[in-house]
């Protein structure tokens, strides 16, 4: 299970996914697990954080990135700046 990004994506793929419609989370600076229920695509709106999933290595995400993670992975958050992202899963 990998964790994939795209650095800096086109407005214009923004658009026609409808980044902009999907719900926003925000979190402080803090560590914490996660386990995906779901796959989850994101955008990162600010922050910087280093997600590190179990048994693989870290992948260092910030503003302006594309991310999907996908179903099943368990991982640990890193939050070295306050995130704001949009997600969506499925």
């Amino acid at each position: 299970m990998q964790i994939t990004v795209e650095h800096k994506p086109s407005d214009a793929k923004l658009d026609v996914m409808h980044v902009d419609t999907w719900p926003i989370w925000e979190k402080e600076v803090s560590e914490f697990p996660w386990t995906y229920d779901a796959s989850e695509t994101c955008y990162i709106i600010e922050g910087e954080v280093t997600v590190t999933p179990d048994g693989d290595e870290a992948v260092f995400l910030q503003a302006g990135d594309l991310v999907n993670f996908p179903k099943g992975m368990s991982c640990t958050w890193s939050i070295t700046q306050p995130v704001r992202k949009h997600y969506k899963f499925g």
